[in-house]
């Protein structure tokens, strides 16, 4: 049970407000001496001095190691059933040059679903064999950068797209390989707005649809199909729902394979994370032991050789590296009147919100907080830790138990912020994005660098950019 009228059941009172839960913070999290949390060996207050807030710290050294543990937890799996597997970094949860190098390093592909994605992979020497490209809505232009690229697989993702693929490969004279996209019916168990894979959304073609699509690449010269693709979700903690959705595609597979080899398939990835003490995902080892097995299952059964199996996790890898630290403005109670009576619920401003993280508004996705800057002295108190913008939903800890002594100027840091954040971010009430600095080692350093006003004012194109003046406006 909570242990307030106001506070959801799954969020109880803990017994210390400065603890850091396992799981839910990168690895090297914790606090020294003084009480200041202290990330990849560096502190927040060095951080919060150097770079301002807000400003989005990313443990280098998680990422990277959930990386290569990935890896070998499909590796492994497949392995063990005679088979194997590759890894791509879903690159939307969160893409830039130095994360793009880590994934390589580690083994890694990249998945990408822009034009944009695409040129940050490429431009951080990401070898274009071992990138996918996503999108239900590529342009022309970006299928052309794709093919001259090198692309390794496009996802397609409509029979127009395919079409398009068409036109631009026989007219550059170059084979492409390409996955379809298909919709298991399998709905995950997350948010209604993360399942991707029922039938009544924008993604990829039904499986009554999927074997008009492949037929139609086959009579392709220069397009090459090489397997199916599905993803069923976001933030999913079991293997319930992959299994019924690899039943479904290994059985299309099957069909499919009369019309000759079939080298691929990739089941996506959604895997979650822990946003609070409350969460508990499945050990990856254990998601990839279920997910291959599966398949394997199910092309044993059929008596049918096992494809090699593609898997494209993304927050599972860097949500949890990231940390985002605010500083507090304001403290303020408000009086609530709930069931039991009326109860104090505490308001604390920090200086982000919904243009630095807007899952909370978008999903109501819920996160954890803590002091950062010192460890706090007083009892819990219930909180809602709410951004500076011009928005009631500007909310971006619904509920959290902090120190009752929190107060302006005190540091304040938000777990799981790596993955869908940065991406995510906005100008929304002309409010520059932060910086993201990477630590590792005691070390600190920006790999995307954070915006400025000037950067806001340069874009307004009504703006003289030397002056400040509106355009056509005199000093006299």
């Amino acid at each position: 049970m909570s242990s307030s009228a106001l506070a959801p059941e799954w969020l109880t009172s803990p017994a210390d407000p400065n603890d850091l839960a396992p799981g839910v913070w990168p690895a090297s999290a914790s606090r020294d001496a003084n009480g200041v949390l202290v990330i990849g060996g560096v502190p927040a207050t060095a951080l919060a001095r150097e770079y301002g807030t807000p400003v989005v710290v990313i443990d280098e050294d998680e990422a990277r190691s959930r990386a290569v543990r990935t890896r070998d937890a499909f590796a492994s799996a497949a392995a063990r059933r005679g088979g194997d597997a590759r890894v791509y970094y879903a690159g939307k949860a969160f893409l830039s040059a130095e994360i793009a190098r880590w994934m390589v390093d580690a083994g890694l592909r990249i998945d990408v679903c822009s034009g944009g994605e695409l040129a940050v992979a490429l431009a951080a020497g990401v070898a274009p064999s071992h990138i996918g490209f996503h999108g239900n809505n590529k342009q022309v232009w970006e299928l052309e950068r794709a093919v001259t690229a090198g692309v390794g697989t496009i996802i397609v993702d409509s029979l127009i797209e395919i079409e398009r693929l068409a036109a631009i490969t026989e007219r550059l004279d170059v084979t492409q390989s390409v996955l379809v996209r298909v919709n298991s019916g399998v709905h995950a168990e997350t948010h209604s707005f993360l399942a991707t894979a029922h039938e009544d959304q924008k993604f990829g073609f039904p499986l009554s649809a999927a074997e008009e699509a492949v037929a139609r690449i086959r009579e392709l010269p220069h397009v090459r199909f090489a397997g199916l693709h599905c993803h069923i979700g976001s933030q999913i903690f079991g293997v319930a729902g992959f299994r019924e959705s690899a039943s479904r595609l290994v059985e299309l597979h099957e069909r499919l394979l009369a019309g000759g080899e079939i080298p691929l398939l990739n089941l996506g990835g959604g895997f979650g994370i822990a946003y609070t003490r409350a969460d508990d995902p499945s050990p990856i080892e254990e998601l990839a032991e279920g997910i291959v097995g599966a398949v394997a299952d199910e092309c044993d059964a059929r008596g049918i050789p096992l494809p090699t199996l593609a898997f494209e996790p993304g927050r599972s890898i860097i949500g949890t590296a990231g940390v985002t630290l605010y500083e507090v403005g304001t403290v303020k109670p408000v009086r609530v009147q709930t069931p039991d009576g009326e109860r104090d619920r505490v308001y604390v401003s920090v200086d982000g919100g919904m243009s630095d993280n807007a899952r909370g508004a978008l999903y109501g996705a819920q996160y954890s907080a803590r002091l950062a800057s010192r460890e706090g002295m007083d009892a819990p108190a219930l909180v809602r830790v709410v951004g500076m913008h011009c928005e009631s939903g500007d909310i971006v800890v619904d509920h959290e138990y902090l120190p009752g002594d929190v107060t302006p100027g005190d540091l304040l840091a938000v777990p799981a912020t790596g993955a869908y954040t940065v991406p995510l971010a906005s100008n929304y009430n002309h409010v520059p994005r932060p910086p993201v600095v990477a630590v590792r080692g005691g070390s600190a350093r920006v790999i995307v660098r954070g915006e400025t006003i000037d950067d806001l004012l340069a874009r307004d194109a009504g703006l003289d950019t030397e002056t400040g003046l509106a355009a056509g406006e005199g000093e006299g």
